[in-house]
């Protein structure tokens, strides 16, 4: 359903611009998205009308494999607990279901974004999508814990791709300067699946005819509408490379570095304590992996992750910011949540309604700086506040307890969503701005990858703070579980402002830059002349009459 509002609101946007024009008599490709198309149309007054149109046409499949991606990833939350009573699992395989996801999501990111800039990022996207299908199906018939762990793995390599790779497609679409005009829908979508998911997924798990096992069996229908959407409208430049390697071996290094640091993450201060030989072991071995994986990258003809891309300033840079956001966000949606059922009372649907002017603030904030982003094309200013606003807003949430009022955390809340909203895409913006064509799925995966890792850990190291805070309050201090929870939440928020505030040192230090209007930094192209991704795979040219030259498509 939320693809399906997400489809008719682009439609209404595009109709509101230009009226729709009639399909008879005209060009096949009319209503095809192409990049050529939007810079040409773009660049005269006459033209910007049909140009966002055929934007938001292409869009409508991104956005909705977006939005599917998303809220899988937010719809089991609040039915957790009965998946795993029904399955007759365990605490760990508790945190496994959720933990699973995140390690692949987060491992295979650069993998993907690597993979854009040697292949065909539709084709890519789609089976990233059909990855994703997979695992849902699967997560939806597991018999066991076990089998829902594994399923959620493989869905977390869907998700991965999605996120990462609807990033890169509109990167490949939209300049820099263009960009901004429709980060606000990103954005919605990304509100709408968060503040939904919970929702959901506590409807479905407390009506008796659908179950738990819906959580996952109702993004199979929404995915495959995106996969058609996509099919249909979604066309970009194919580069053709020579000699194509793909750098296995890092790949699999820092596959193995990120999963045992979050593995790490994950069971730390549970079944072993933080000093511990398991935490040496794991720690240790992230540590040798990481050092393996960054000689492989130093020496690798086609390297996951660039290094001459991460020594640049603005990269460095946004990489920062990216992790204090990331860090902000996810930290944000997990524990106001907890913090409104177990400190205050509230039931899983109203706590999800109460971070509603956090994920407002998040999306008129987005919609507005996207707008003036594309009007000025000068970003420093946007992420500075936003960073500033960011550092407010949980520097109040750091204050309350369980008797805080409610519309003092309100307005918190408001702050951090509006500075997320000013600063989570503009931050990839920045990278994508300052790298060429080529390499702009590997730049904007790479900081894709920081802010899932921020988020990641952060969460983790949160949840293992607040556990402990909690325990000691309850036990030495005779504290309820309310007042003490309450309290702990504070605790909390006041570390991620701290850890906010490395995004406002990040943002001072960006360099002050007017976004390009082209979608290269050149504007010649490696694009093969009339090579388009329209319904199927690009074809190879095709010997000519005589068999000895080639032609092209007649």
């Amino acid at each position: 359903m939320g693809g399906l509002l997400t489809r008719v609101a682009l439609w209404a946007t595009a109709t509101g611009a230009t009226k729709q024009a009639s399909l008879s008599g005209s060009d096949p490709g009319a209503h095809a998205m192409s990049t050529a198309a939007v810079n040409k149309s773009t660049t005269r007054e006459t033209g910007q009308p049909q140009a966002q149109r055929q934007v938001l046409v292409a869009l409508s499949g991104l956005l909705i494999a977006l939005f599917v991606s998303t809220l899988s990833s937010t719809v089991v939350s609040s039915a957790l607990p009965k998946m795993v009573q029904a399955l007759d699992g365990s605490q760990t395989q508790y945190t496994w279901i959720v933990t699973a996801t995140l390690l692949t999501t987060t491992a295979t990111t650069p993998i993907w974004g690597k993979l854009s800039d040697l292949f065909s990022k539709k084709t890519l996207v789609q089976c990233a999508i059909v990855v994703f299908i997979l695992g849902s199906v699967g997560a939806g018939l597991s018999q066991s814990a076990g089998q829902l762990i594994a399923a959620r793995a493989v869905q977390g390599i869907g998700v991965g791709g999605a996120q990462a790779l609807v990033q890169i497609a509109i990167a490949a679409m939209i300049p820099p300067r263009e960009r901004g005009r429709y980060s606000g829908y990103l954005s919605s979508v990304t509100a709408v699946s968060t503040i939904g998911g919970p929702l959901l997924g506590g409807f479905i798990v407390d009506t008796a005819w659908l179950g738990w096992r819906w959580c996952f069996f109702i993004s199979v229908p929404v995915a495959v509408a995106s996969l058609v959407l996509l099919q249909r409208t979604l066309r970009l430049p194919v580069i053709r490379r020579e000699n194509v390697k793909i750098d296995y071996l890092g790949a699999t290094l820092i596959t193995a570095s990120v999963s045992t640091l979050l593995i790490w993450i994950s069971f730390v201060d549970g079944p072993f304590a933080w000093m511990s030989w398991q935490t040496g072991a794991m720690v240790g071995g992230a540590v040798v992996l990481l050092a393996a994986a960054l000689w492989v990258e130093t020496r690798a003809a086609e390297p996951i992750v660039p290094l001459h891309i991460i020594k640049q300033r603005t990269t460095v840079l946004a990489i920062l910011g990216s992790l204090a956001a990331g860090t902000a966000m996810f930290s944000a949606s997990v524990f106001l949540s907890q913090y409104f059922q177990v400190s205050r009372g509230y039931n899983a649907m109203h706590a999800g309604m109460m971070t509603i002017p956090m994920m407002g603030g998040l999306l008129v904030s987005s919609i507005l700086t996207g707008r003036l982003l594309s009007k000025t094309g000068k970003l420093k200013p946007f992420v500075v506040v936003g960073s500033l606003l960011l550092t407010i807003g949980f520097a109040g949430l750091g204050t309350m307890d369980h008797g805080t009022s409610l519309v003092f955390i309100g307005v918190a809340m408001l702050f951090v969503g509006t500075g997320v909203g000013m600063t989570i895409q503009n931050f990839i913006l920045a990278v994508q701005n300052s790298v060429p064509l080529k390499d702009i799925g590997t730049a904007s995966s790479t900081v894709s990858f920081f802010r899932s890792l921020g988020g990641t850990c952060g969460v983790a190291v949160f949840g293992a703070v607040l556990a402990r805070q909690v325990a000691e309050r309850t036990t030495q201090n005779h504290e309820s579980a309310s007042v003490a929870y309450g309290a702990a939440t504070g605790n909390i928020f006041l570390i991620a402002a701290a850890i906010a505030a490395l995004g406002i040192a990040a943002a001072l230090l960006l360099k002050p830059v007017v976004l390009r209007t082209s979608i290269d930094t050149t504007e010649e192209t490696a694009t093969v002349p009339g090579a388009e991704e329209a319904g199927s795979a690009p074809r190879d040219a095709e010997p000519g009459p005589d068999g000895r030259g080639a032609r092209g498509p007649a």
